[in-house]
């Protein structure tokens, strides 16, 4: 097999620069320079681990700051190991946690693998990455191997994570199985035999396990390069989609946009090094300016990302349209209103808000109505209890980003 050019077209210095570009930690930069050394000069891909456990059905920005950080390497002509912990999640991941997390079910593990695919691939280029399943190893051990795998670590050692540490101090309860998960990600390490971990930095004590559990077993040990966690919208929590501050890989091109020029103006030097490839220089000039074209830029370069460049100009400009000029929306979908829910030409509002889906339950509608957010033709609707008539083509705006025109049929 030819060899990938890729591997020395860069030398092991310049690689081992770009790569440290928005990283926190790097365990031993000698180390994974020594690896970029050999790997230069023998031709030899360096085996790159990334481990993601399928607990929800989507992916956010938050999970792209590791997988640009992979697709990285894999430009550079390293073999990106992507690992789909459909046994990890299982136990669910306690990093970060204050209490034990939901054992899932094989079946939502196996559907949720299959979303992460989907969305993986719009970051890293996964027809030329190794994808694997844990489950293929962890299925067949025996309870004796199991035990010797706990045998590795001590409680004393598992009780020096931070999160455990505090829930001990809580006293909140701590589950057995949760103690095996870091063992199950060090393991995964031998298993793929990996030069290199990713992970955020809340992942740190898990890395670790990884590269200890392979200098036991006799291999050399792992480089662990941690990521900084991003903060979601609300600038105070990572982004999550329980706490509802993310930004969706999947979300229309004019929702991520308009996610993006929400965020504070702190966090916009923070999403450039994270979630883009722009130069320094060029994002630090932007900062510099107005912040409104820098969080432009940002928006822009961010859907381009997923979208291409022409959707990214075309989410700004919509954008723009919408609360610049205020102007309405070039694409308002259609919000059609049946003739018997009607009755005299009127159609109470959390109906009419419910029905456009603009509200998952009528407490939310009601709660959108009571903020001031709810706006029929500039119209604003601050009764809960409003019967508002009908005629057809009117504009019902929900929030600032959520328009639809009337259809009566």
């Amino acid at each position: 097999m030819a060899k990938d050019t890729r591997l020395t077209s860069v030398s092991p210095k310049e690689q081992l620069e770009r790569l440290k570009r928005g990283v926190q930690e790097i365990t031993s930069e000698e180390d994974l320079l020594r690896k970029l050394e050999r790997s230069y000069r023998t031709g030899t891909p360096l085996r790159v681990k990334l481990g993601v456990d399928p607990t929800s059905p989507d992916i956010h920005l938050g999970h792209t700051v590791v997988l640009r950080k992979l697709r990285q390497f894999q430009e550079l002509g390293h073999k990106a190991v992507l690992i789909i912990g459909d046994y990890t999640a299982l136990v669910g991941d306690p990093s970060g946690v204050n209490k034990t997390r939901p054992i899932l079910t094989e079946e939502q593990v196996n559907a949720n693998a299959q979303t992460y695919l989907d969305q993986v691939n719009r970051i890293l280029d996964v027809s030329q990455a190794e994808i694997v399943r844990n489950g293929d190893w962890f299925r067949t051990l025996t309870f004796k191997q199991v035990i010797e795998l706990a045998a590795k670590s001590t409680v004393a050692r598992m009780m020096e994570r931070d999160d455990f540490a505090k829930r001990w101090a809580a006293h909140q309860p701590i589950s057995v199985h949760e103690l095996l998960y870091p063992l199950m990600q060090g393991y995964d390490s031998i298993m793929v035999r990996s030069d290199v971990e990713l992970g955020g930095t809340d992942q740190t004590f898990n890395l670790l396990v990884g590269r200890q559990l392979q200098k036991d077993g006799g291999l050399e040990p792992q480089v662990a390069l941690t990521m900084p966690i991003l903060v979601g919208l609300d600038g105070a929590d990572k982004m999550s989609k329980s706490k509802g501050n993310y930004i969706g890989v999947a979300e229309p091109p004019k929702d991520m946009f308009g996610k993006v020029m929400s965020i504070s103006d702190s966090l916009m030097q923070n999403y450039f090094e994270l979630l883009t490839d722009m130069p320094d220089s060029e994002y630090r000039e932007l900062l510099a300016g107005n912040p409104r074209d820098a969080k432009v830029a940002l928006g822009s370069r961010i859907v381009g990302t997923f979208y291409g460049e022409k959707a990214g100009k075309d989410a700004a400009e919509e954008f723009s349209r919408i609360f610049s000029r205020h102007e309405l929306p070039s694409d308002m979908p259609e919000v059609m209103i049946s003739r018997d829910k009607l009755a005299s030409g009127r159609i109470w509002v959390i109906d009419l808000i419910s029905t456009a889906g603009f509200a998952s339950s009528n407490s939310e509608a009601r709660r959108l109505v009571a903020q001031g957010a709810v706006t029929l033709d500039d119209k604003k609707i601050d009764d809960a209890a409003a019967q508002v008539e009908l005629k057809g083509g009117e504009v019902l705006k929900v929030g600032k980003r959520r328009f639809g025109k009337i259809a009566i049929r």
